[in-house]
This record gives C-alpha cells, structure tokens and sequence, in this order.
C-alpha cells in the first residue's frame, strides 16, 4: 500500500527530524513536472457566411456548424473565467448564487447563452439557469446533510460509499486535489498501511514498518485528528495501490454537479427558491449582459458580431379564452385562463354505485371524508350512493412490504365485498411518494380492472374535494367541461372529417439511473367529434432512447401488436364505426436535431400501421413538436406582470424559415411564464396560421384535471402522467420475472426490456392517467 503526502516538515518516524526517503519521494511525486505532446491537426474550415444565407432562409449543415463555432466561443469565454459549464449554460463559484435545497445539495444560478438564427436576425438568447451542484465544504458536513443524521457516527457508510464516489476533494493541510474512488474497509484507527523506513534492513531491502493511518497523520506528521479515528478513511489510491486520508481533513471541491433524481422536497425547494418575478428576471438578465463582457471577446469581434445590450422587440397577440359547457347547458367564459365549478354541475357526471373506501393507515376521520365527498358530489351533479364499506389495514400489517399490504388488503377486500366494486378510494398514509401507491394501482387496473382513486387527506376542504371529484369523474367516463365548438361542433377543419389527436411522450430515468427503461407513452382522443376524451397506451424500452419504438409491431403476417392499431380500433369503435381521415399527432421532448427522426421513423411506421389496417386507407397528417425545454421568455414592457394567457408570438424570434410560434396559454402565478414552443413539421391538412394556434389554444382548456388552461395542450400533459403513473408499476417488477417471458429485444442492442403489464379490458380505455 502507498500512502501519498507531504511530509510538512515534520519529525519522521525514525526520530532524526529529517524526512525519510519514503517521505521524499512522496514528497516529489506530486510536483513532478510532465511533458505533453499536443498534436493539432487541421480539422474543416467552416464559412461563417453560412449563417448569413441561413437566416435567408437557405439552411444547411454549414450553418449548424458556424453556430456551434460560436457557442464554442461563448462557451469558452464561459470556462476562462472558471465556471462550471452545462452545455451552453454558465455557472460561476460565487455563493450568492447558491441556495440550499437540503440534502447536501445546493441549487446553483446562472446563465444560459447561445447563439440562435431567427427572422429578426442573429440572436443571441439569454437566460436565468440553475444547475445542482453537491455542497462544497468538510465531507463529514456534506455526507451528515446527505442522509439528514446528527453526527458522523450514525452515518449508513456504504451509502456514503456510493454517494462518494468520482467526487472530487481537497485535503488539507497541503491543499492538494484528488478524485475519491473509495473508502477504508477499517477505521481510521485500524486501517494499516506499509510505510517505508530510512536505510535497508540486513538483506539489504528497504526497511518497513506498518503503521495505521491514524498513528502517521498524529505522531508522524504531527496533526491533530479530533473525530476522525473511529471513522472509515477516504481512498484517493488505485485498487492495488490505496492512498488514505481521515475524513477531517478532506473537503470538498465547489462547483461539482449533482446528476441523481431530486426528492420531492427537494425539488419544492428548488422551485421556491429559484423563481423570479419577471421584473427581477429583467434585470439579472440586463445586468449579466453588461458583467459578460461579449463586446471585448476577440474571437466574436474576429468573427464580425457585436452584442446589443437591449432586449429585443416583438409584436404579440392574444388569442381571446375559448367558451365552454358545463352542466345545465350553461355556458361560461374563463377569466385570465381560470374558471370554477362554484354553483355549477359537471357536464357529463357519473354515478357512482358499488364502492368502498380503504385507508391504509392515514390518519382521517373516514365518517366525515365520506359523507362531505357525497355532498360535495351532488352539489356538482354527481350521484354518489354510501359505500359498501370502509377497509381499515389492520395495524400488523404496517411495517410489511408493500405489496404484501396490498394484497393483505385486497384479500381482506375480497372476503367482504358481494362483488367487484366500481371504484375504490385509497386513503395512503404519506402525501407523496408512497410506496405503496405504485403496487395499489397495479393491483387495480391491470389485474382486477377496478377505477381507483388515491387521496392523502391533510386539509380536507371543499375545494380539495371538487378537486378529487373532477379527477373521479374523468376516470369513470364522465366530463367536466367541454368546449363549446365541440358541443356544437365547429372547430375549423376538425370537425369536418373524422380526426383523432394523438399526444406523445417518452419519459427516462433521472440522469443518475442509466439502466431504468424508457416509458413511451401515447394518449389519443375518442368519440370523436369530442376532443376532450382520451386513453393511454404505454409500453416500455431501451433506457434512454427517445423515438418511440413499438408504434408499429408487427409479430405475424396478420398481426400487429403496436400502440397505433389499440389507439384507431379504439377510436374506430368509439366514433360510430369511422376511420380518422386526419390524425393531429402532438409531439413533446424532441429537440431539433431529431425533428427528422419524428418524420422519418415516428412518423413511418404510424402510416406502416394504418396501412396494416387497411391497404387503401390514405389519412393525412399534421406533426407539431412542442418545446418547454428551451430559454426564450417574453416580458410585457413596463409592466410587473407575467404576458396575459393566449399571447401567442410567431415573428422576429421565430425560424427564418420553418413554421412555429411561441404560445403562453396559461396565467403565469408565480415566477416568470414558460411559453411552449410548437413547430409545425408537417401539415397535410392545410390549417391556415389561424385555425391551428386556436385549435393549439383550445386544447390547453380541456384538461380534466384541473379548472385553469394547462401551459401545453392536454394530450401532452396526458402522455406524461400515464407514462409516470405505469412507470411506477415498474418499481415493483422482479426483472427476472419479465426479461425471459416476453423477450423485449430492442434496436439498440440485445438487452431484453422488461415488460409493463396491460391495463384489464374494463379500464384501459378509461382515463386512468387522471
């Protein structure tokens, strides 16, 4: 073993007061000076001109490539100044920027800038971004934080281990860097090491001695250790080769990026702490202009661009709120993108009549939950009879797995209930991320077919309850709200040929998490000439791949068993036996560079599947990405407030030459607006500019879940929440269980997927997702 530090000066083990030679060389080792060869060899030459034809309109791969040059040079400008870069965006080590969002994490502000072509010109878009980064300071502080413990003994250390791991330190007193790649497997006050001796012993090898790593920091090297002995050291060494350091005197580096899944506090926190009002926004933004300096960056002057310091001028409109239905053939018009139910009913409200409620341990009064849900009901026109019964777990069972507490409960269930119940209201102990949820829908929709609702009641009010009741609506086939161009029907285009409108989705795993398969998930609309109903097919596969790739599946000269052929029987079935003439697909997570890949692969085998239903059938397509993930926001001048809902803007910031507009369909609350970003890659049909951003703002005022216009159309954010909520099927799934029954073997290489299990017959066509 090698141990690797200065000696400082102080006595040597031998007591003559001179370093060893051991000592010596370590002492050599680090400041060892190393020749590089550097070979730089031509690579392209790139016009800069490219740009200029690219904002005429004449892309081409020249002008991504002069682009790229020239967020290369902001990038470097960026790392000059010694920030921590994330793609085009720049973080500085200032503690200003650095609010703490528990955990040992700390969210890190700073700026997003790139280089974009747009109809106004060449734009440089700037923005407010915020980063994770791991607290820098003593490790025993960070890991203490970490895993929210009192004191560095009750630290679980083989979780530490892995938290640990590739992070990078200083150790003190030499201030020295290192990269961790492991801790001791003994404490600090037990872990031994061979340290070298001065002189050869009588064979003529050099001499040894062990020592442990406590006895040679305090009596060899003379510093004081207060807590650290009893404690397992930080290994910076090889596998055959560690080098040690107590943990007391190792701290970590700032700036290193935290990459792992937030919690749910955590990510509360975030948001709280890294919003801004659209005022204060401004002015960071001005101010970052002036600090960044641009105008004095050599290479951007080299490349003939200087930097205006204003914000850049565009002409908007606001689209006016849709009208829509509710109960009583009422009509009402939403204020400020809101509405509510308050003295109203329901447009199309179920009855509820075989059910029962079942509390997993929440603290609740049950009785009262019961009987204001069947008031609160028939105040909205939902007829709600009194539940079968109420299933308390039986307290033994609390400390079980998960899904033994839920198949206790539904053995319980089953014992007692007549028949299969039409819906049942889960009552779960934990307001987030119960581990139970996961196995309990599971256990309801994909093998027993049965609506549920799962409810943490904290505050129980009227308006929680309307809340929970538009939801259960949705679920069991009812409607809340409709728009008035759907009941009378007049949407433009749409309601002229049969039309099913598909929203797209697929969600990975935290960046953390490379082998958690992929959720793709596709929601279409039903019962057309409706576009506010719609079903979920969610299938999984490779980690990390972006294009869907079971839209198309054929497994036999007659069979396909693809998402597409479930969503047009379905939609066949529930439109009075027509065949979509259009399909409206709505896709969300693409970025630019893979806007093709929707066309060429996403786009193909949907048609792939609608032929494989019927050789002559030739519908036509529209293919709108939509973009929340982007850096442009807008600012009303001389206002304090967000853009009013249905600000719609499609000039100057936009494409030179493709088709898409920025939409804000929601009322900002808090912080400053995201609009949507929809480009329109592909329109058979033939919208005028017009119609689509209607239809596109429309669709922001049909989901269910909520009485206010969502910031993306509905479908989207239903492809989201049926991917999440299957997803959580997946937590629970032995792989061995899945991998070899269904063989899901993918493009991207042999490695089997596991499967999600298919919803029952009864519900996969309800809105489940709600």
């Amino acid at each position: 073993m090698s141990f690797l530090s200065r000696n400082n000066g102080n006595s040597s083990p031998n007591g003559h007061g001179s370093p060893n030679e051991g000592d010596r060389k370590r002492m050599r080792r680090p400041y060892q000076s190393k020749t590089f060869k550097v070979e730089i060899s031509f690579a392209a030459k790139i016009p800069m001109q490219a740009i200029a034809n690219a904002l005429r309109g004449q892309e081409s791969e020249n002008s991504q490539e002069a682009l790229r040059v020239l967020d290369i040079i902001l990038r470097q400008h960026a790392a000059k100044q010694g920030c921590l870069l994330v793609r085009q965006s720049f973080f500085h080590n200032d503690p200003k920027n650095f609010a703490d969002v528990g955990g040992g994490v700390l969210g890190c502000r700073g700026f997003h800038s790139s280089f974009r072509t747009s109809q106004g010109g060449l734009s440089l878009n700037i923005d407010v971004s915020t980063t994770m980064i791991i607290q820098p300071g003593p490790v025993v502080d960070f890991l203490i934080a970490n895993q929210n413990v009192r004191d560095p003994f009750s630290l679980d250390w083989s979780k530490a281990k892995r938290t640990l791991k590739n992070l990078r330190i200083k150790t003190s007193p030499a201030n020295q860097e290192f990269k961790i790649t492991g801790l001791s497997e003994k404490t600090c006050k037990d872990q031994m090491f061979t340290l070298k001796q001065r002189g050869n012993d009588a064979d003529g090898e050099p001499q040894t001695i062990e020592v442990t790593v406590y006895d040679y920091f305090v009596n060899h090297r003379g510093i004081e250790l207060r807590y650290s002995g009893d404690l397992p050291c930080i290994n910076v060494g090889k596998p055959k080769r560690p080098t040690f350091f107590p943990l007391e005197l190792c701290s970590l580096v700032s700036l290193q990026r935290y990459t792992k899944a937030l919690s749910t506090l955590q990510r509360a926190s975030l948001v709280e702490k890294s919003r801004q009002k659209p005022q204060e926004r401004m002015k960071v933004l001005s101010e970052a202009l002036k600090c960044n300096h641009y105008d004095s960056e050599p290479l951007l002057r080299s490349c003939g661009i200087s930097i205006s310091t204003s914000f850049t001028q565009v002409d908007g409109r606001v689209l006016p709120a849709p009208r829509l239905k509710v109960g009583n053939g009422e009509d009402f018009f939403p204020r400020n993108g809101r509405w509510n139910f308050n003295n109203k009913k329901l447009v199309q409200p179920t009855k509820i009549e075989r059910w029962a409620v079942v509390n997993f341990s929440a603290r609740c009064d049950t009785q009262s939950l019961v009987r204001d849900l069947i008031k609160c009901g028939d105040l909205k026109g939902i007829q709600i009879d009194a539940p079968f019964d109420v299933f308390q777990e039986n307290p033994q069972n609390r400390r079980a797995p998960p899904m033994a507490r839920v198949e206790k409960m539904f053995e319980d269930i089953q014992s007692k209930l007549p028949g299969a119940p039409q819906f049942l209201l889960c009552l779960l102990p934990e307001r987030k991320n119960s581990d139970l949820y996961g196995p309990w829908k599971r256990k309801n929709l994909a093998e027993y077919g049965i609506v549920t609702q799962c409810i943490a009641p904290t505050r129980v009010n009227d308006q929680y309850l309307t809340n929970v009741l538009l939801k259960i609506n949705a679920k069991m086939g009812g409607l809340n709200s409709l728009l008035a161009v759907e009941h009378t029907p007049s949407i433009p285009l749409v309601s002229k040929a049969p039309t099913i409108i598909l929203g797209m989705d697929v969600s990975h795993g935290s960046p953390g998490q490379s082998d958690v398969p992929s959720i793709a998930a596709v929601v279409s609309s039903r019962q057309w000439p409706l576009i506010s109903k719609y079903r979920a097919s969610v299938r999984t596969q490779s980690p990390k791949v972006e294009m869907i790739d079971s839209l198309f599946k054929k497994t036999s000269e007659t069979e396909d068993d693809g998402i597409m052929r479930e969503l047009l029987l379905d939609f066949y079935t529930s439109s009075g036996k027509r065949k979509p003439d259009q399909i409206i697909i709505f896709r969300d997570g693409v970025s630019e560079s893979q806007f093709n890949q929707v066309l060429n692969i996403e786009l193909d085998q949907i048609i792939e599947s609608c032929k494989f239903l019927d050789e002559k059938w030739n519908p036509k397509f529209v293919v709108i990405v939509a973009q929340k993930n982007h850096h442009t926001k807008f600012f009303q001048p001389g206002s304090p407030d967000n853009v009013p809902p249905g600000t719609v803007i499609d000039n100057k910031v936009c494409h030179p030459r493709n088709n898409d507009f920025y939409l804000c369909a929601h009322a900002g609350m808090i912080g400053t607006t995201r609009p949507t970003h929809y480009h329109v890659l592909l329109d058979d049909v033939g919208f005028s500019a017009d119609d689509l951003q209607e239809l596109v703002h429309s669709l922001s005022y049909v989901y269910q879940r909520s009485t206010t216009a969502i910031s993306v159309v509905a479908p989207i954010c239903y492809a989201h929440l049926a991917a999440t909520q299957m997803g959580q099927f997946m937590k629970f799934e032995e792989l061995s269980e899945t991998s070899s029954s269904h063989g899901g073997v993918t493009s991207a290489g042999a490695v089997p997927v596991p499967q999600l299990p298919r919803l029952q017959e009864n519900v996969c066509n309800s809105m489940f997702f709600c």
